[in-house]
């Protein structure tokens, strides 16, 4: 994250919430989300919320966002790529869902008003996710959540997110666009043109559908929200690199252990897919 205009984040009004219920409604039935653990999520003061980016990164943040509001009457403020607020239209409607670019400065704004924000320590990267990356955490050296959070005596709670990544199956990924004759332009277009790329961890993979005729499969989504890792522990010491750094593996350790529990809940759910929803509904009226 790197310094951005302060006024970002007060310049526009999100949506509210009742409004964005109403309108996500239909896909909410569809993924009939399960959440777990919301009594860990602070109901006043500034807290980061820390979990797995799914691939693509869109599916399961409303939802989870829906989930948050409903137990606690909050909105969550997630940070952003900054390639989402280079997009015309596309950027405004992330920030009438609360969004905002993700940088140092627009996430001490949110916390010093006592916001509740979301960020994916993993970022584009983790979103554009290669073969045999499923529900994976690569988070690289990334730290700047934790020195916040040090920063600002804020905690952490760390959710998990499960159900996206098994609606599709990866067909190419960036490797293979990279080793590709498009991949060998895109070197020779210069230093400037791979900067953006970053290198190919912004390229998105091409997946099709794990459901019949390659469309999607409706998996339902599941959440785990673990309790809160406090930082008061770490106070003043949010410039040592090292610190920051064992706090984010303490974050990440837990985020990859809810998510090898969320697994197993999805497994034994006997309503994990709509058409099993659908018939026990059924039964329960014929019986």
């Amino acid at each position: 994250m790197s310094p951005e205009p302060r006024t970002e984040t007060t310049d526009y009004e999100p949506l509210p919430m009742a409004e964005l219920k109403r309108l996500l409604e239909p896909v909410r039935a569809l993924l009939s989300p399960v959440a777990v653990g919301l009594e860990h999520l602070p109901r006043e003061g500034a807290v980061l919320l820390a979990g797995n980016h799914t691939l693509y990164g869109l599916l399961d943040i409303p939802m989870l966002g829906l989930e948050v509001w409903e137990a606690t009457g909050r909105m969550v403020r997630g940070l952003g790529d900054h390639n989402h607020f280079a997009i015309p239209l596309w950027s405004d409607f992330l920030r009438r869902l609360g969004a905002v670019r993700g940088t140092r400065d627009n996430c001490t704004r949110l916390l010093e008003a006592g916001e509740a924000v979301l960020v994916f320590p993993g970022g584009g990267r983790e979103v554009f996710k290669h073969r045999g990356e499923k529900y994976r955490l690569i988070w690289k050296e990334r730290v700047g959540f934790a020195h916040l959070a040090i920063r600002h005596q804020v905690p952490i709670v760390p959710f998990a997110s499960v159900g996206v990544e098994d609606m599709f199956e990866i067909v190419s990924d960036a490797e293979d666009v990279l080793h590709s004759p498009l991949g060998r332009l895109i070197a020779a277009l210069g230093v400037a043109r791979q900067q953006w790329f970053r290198g190919g961890d912004i390229i998105p993979p091409l997946a099709r559908g794990t459901g019949p005729a390659g469309l999607p499969r409706p998996e339902r989504q599941y959440f785990y929200f673990g309790e809160p890792i406090g930082t008061r522990r770490f106070a003043g010491l949010h410039d040592d690199r090292d610190v920051c750094f064992a706090l984010r593996e303490e974050v990440k350790r837990a985020i990859e252990g809810q998510i090898e529990q969320l697994r197993e809940v999805q497994a034994a759910d006997p309503e994990r897919y709509p058409v099993q929803r659908l018939l026990r509904r059924l039964a329960d009226r014929l019986g």
